[in-house]
């Protein structure tokens, strides 16, 4: 792990005018000095400098490696990184350029920028969908690109689950004959195009869905939330003023139910007609959620790792390499996607119905990489929440192990 920014290359960061003449600003961070220890020069590219360009419409930025003539490689993986509740993409700085270190030539990172600050009490569903907009609208500027993954920390992982149903099975160039290949003649138009991006994500290959103490099952109840000691009293006594944090609050504690409808958490582990949450979330190859096990005062531990609380492993044992890591598990798909409910037995509103179990249910039908985090013996285990991120360096940089862990791990 590094243990201070010092660590790392010295860089100077350059202001300069967009491109053209106009709004959008470019910023080049460019290496003085080299690495001196010889075993981390493979994560460092032979590169001169990082290019990061904003978005002139506030829609985040992406960072990519241009070397010291100016000259960019072409990069085939886009890698999307959402912030969590009242963040902002400055929070995946960090974490987004040492992707770039490690990836030089095959990654560019956008770190979405649409739904940052006030604009994450919206709702999940508003955000989801700024996301979708988002992400199609990076696709066009880098159309080199054949793979998508998603990165995202706490709100952010459920966001990126909204919007990749968004996204599921959509052809963004409107040219249904560009690139379709031949058909066979008795096959329609929209039937060839439903073939051709079928378990894609916006026409790309979907690689890695990494989430990041991401409240998969709300912060109701079951000690989710664990500022609130596990006091079911209060906790129910938050649940009825969730609405002072927005449409993302209701979400959150699962309160919502618009127009007769389930809450959103619970429609977002079904498919339906209209959206298909669970085969969006099944075509990435991987899927990964790290957990703070301990002192994350906001997402549970059971929450993030999408298991009972019974299911909580007792052994745990910090990793040799990631001294942060206290336990690796990955399920295989559970066979039970029968005893799933029915959306319309959802919709029936029973009071019986346990939302936590039934959304485990149909999460888990599917594989997970569970990846457990403590940061207990830290100085920043009060800020454990963020440190797992890296928010901000100088006072999360303990996190920098587990960060380098989803880069050593990330399927290319």
């Amino acid at each position: 792990m590094m243990d201070s920014e010092g660590a790392l290359p010295q860089v100077q960061e350059i202001e300069q005018e967009g491109v053209g003449g106009g709004t959008n600003k470019k910023m080049e961070v460019k290496n003085e000095t080299k690495k001196k220890k010889k075993k981390r020069s493979s994560y460092f590219p032979r590169f001169g400098c990082f290019r990061i360009e904003h978005d002139a419409s506030g829609g985040g930025f992406d960072i990519e490696v241009v070397d010291e003539s100016g000259q960019r490689p072409t990069p085939t993986h886009l890698i999307i990184m959402i912030n969590g509740l009242v963040g902002s993409a400055q929070n995946w700085k960090f974490a987004a350029k040492q992707f770039l270190k490690r990836y030089p030539e095959d990654t560019i990172v956008h770190c979405s920028e649409r739904n940052s600050s006030m604009l994450t009490f919206d709702g999940v569903d508003v955000m989801g969908d700024r996301l979708a907009e988002e992400v199609i609208s990076v696709i066009k500027r880098h159309p080199s690109v054949q793979k998508i993954s998603f990165v995202g920390h706490s709100l952010g992982g459920l966001v990126a689950r909204y919007a990749i149903a968004k996204l599921y099975g959509r052809d963004i160039s409107m040219e249904l004959s560009q690139g379709n290949g031949h058909c066979e003649s008795q096959i329609s138009d929209q039937e060839c195009h439903d073939r051709k991006y079928e378990g894609k994500i916006a026409g790309l290959e979907p690689i890695n869905f990494i989430t990041s103490a991401t409240p998969h099952l709300g912060s109701r109840g079951h000690k989710q939330v664990p500022m609130f000691c596990g006091f079911y009293s209060l906790e129910k006594a938050v649940s009825r003023v969730a609405g002072v944090f927005g449409k993302t609050g209701k979400h959150l504690f699962l309160t919502d139910r618009d127009n007769g409808k389930p809450p959103l958490l619970l429609q977002m582990v079904h498919d339906s007609e209209d959206i298909k949450f669970l085969s969006a979330l099944r075509s990435f190859k991987r899927r990964v959620a790290y957990a703070n096990v301990l002192y994350d005062q906001l997402v549970g531990w059971s929450t993030s790792s999408i298991r009972r609380r019974k299911e909580l492993p007792k052994h745990l044992s910090r990793h040799e390499k990631y001294p942060h890591i206290v336990n690796v598990e990955t399920t295989k798909s559970t066979s039970v996607a029968d005893e799933v409910p029915d959306e319309s037995k959802v919709s029936s509103g029973s009071s019986k119905l346990d939302y936590e179990e039934e959304m485990i249910k149909s999460l888990t039908t599917m594989s997970w990489d569970r990846i457990d985090v403590s940061f207990s013996g830290s100085m920043q285990k009060i800020l454990a929440h963020s440190t797992i991120q890296v928010k901000t360096y100088r006072i999360n940089s303990d996190g920098a192990d587990v960060i380098q862990h989803m880069i050593d791990n990330f399927q290319i």
